[in-house]
């Protein structure tokens, strides 16, 4: 017999803007960030459990872990802070945002499995534990635990404060398929001697990211040819985005840019800032 179904649409993010201030004594970073929230979402559901041990089954893209994934460890941390071992769940995510891409997919799927874990049991952590569970996941994590749909992020990720959003409403997104580890993007800027690049950027980790996939500098060189407008890179990459007045005026300019990019093995998504579907993707 199948219990109750818990389900949520965990949704991506970009950044507006990133500054690396320098490095914490705890060897992470330090962070200004402006996050965006985007109409992108997976879709997560949690059942009870019909085994001994928390199960996930993954669909849809590819390349999301399944031993380790933070959906997983969202669960155990869950039991550890409230020092209860809560009995078993199963997980269904279909992955629909691009794993490894700058987006915080993962991160947002894990802030999701927080809220449905705590639903299936019947428990709640207070507003302080939840971020403390959630930074302790990763530095994305607590702002989606806060449903919030632009935030000022410092510290490594878990100081967030309310921020204006945009006038602007779509967002087009350009995934290429090589993947960047956020890890070997911050050692590349560190290597790099921090800040470098066109005063124009306004994330500081894009040098790093175009030093480790060169093809993005022309990929972006392209888009910004195509479309007359700027683009920006999101979080530590590989997704490129640009802000549009509208889901319809980004879903057009995705058209142009579709046939400049040809066959290429590149995901582009028309969202608004809602979603949960792009108004429209390529392919």
């Amino acid at each position: 017999m199948v219990g109750p179904v818990f389900e949520a649409r965990p949704a991506a993010k970009v950044n507006l803007t990133l500054a690396v201030l320098g490095r914490r004594p705890d060897g992470y970073h330090e962070l200004r960030s402006v996050f965006l929230r985007v109409g992108l979402t997976d879709v997560l559901a949690v059942t009870p459990g019909s085994g001994d041990r928390d199960r996930l089954s993954l669909t849809g893209l590819p390349g999301a872990p399944s031993d380790g994934n933070l959906v997983l460890r969202a669960l155990d941390a869950i039991r550890a802070q409230a020092g209860f071992d809560f009995p078993p769940l199963d997980v269904r995510l279909e992955k629909r945002i691009p794993v490894a891409a700058g987006l915080g997919g993962g991160s947002s799927d894990a802030a999701a499995a927080l809220g449905l874990a705590q639903a299936a049991w019947g428990m709640a952590l207070s507003p302080n534990e939840l971020l403390q569970v959630a930074a302790g996941l990763g530095s994305d994590v607590p702002f989606f635990t806060c449903d919030l749909a632009a935030a000022l992020i410092g510290g490594r990720g878990e100081i967030v404060q309310e921020n204006p959003a945009p006038a602007e409403n779509g967002v087009l997104l350009v995934t290429p398929p090589a993947r960047l580890s956020t890890a070997a993007v911050f050692a590349r800027y560190d290597e790099l001697g921090g800040e470098r690049g066109e005063n124009r950027d306004s994330n500081q980790l894009w040098a790093a990211a175009a030093s480790l996939q060169p093809a993005l500098a022309d990929l972006r060189d392209s888009l910004e040819r195509a479309s007359d407008r700027p683009w920006l890179l999101s979080g530590s990459g590989p997704t490129l985005f640009a802000l549009y007045p509208s889901v319809e005026d980004a879903a057009r300019s995705g058209r142009s840019v579709s046939e400049i990019i040809g066959p290429a093995d590149v995901l582009i998504h028309a969202v608004d800032l809602v979603g949960p579907d792009p108004a429209w993707r390529h392919p």
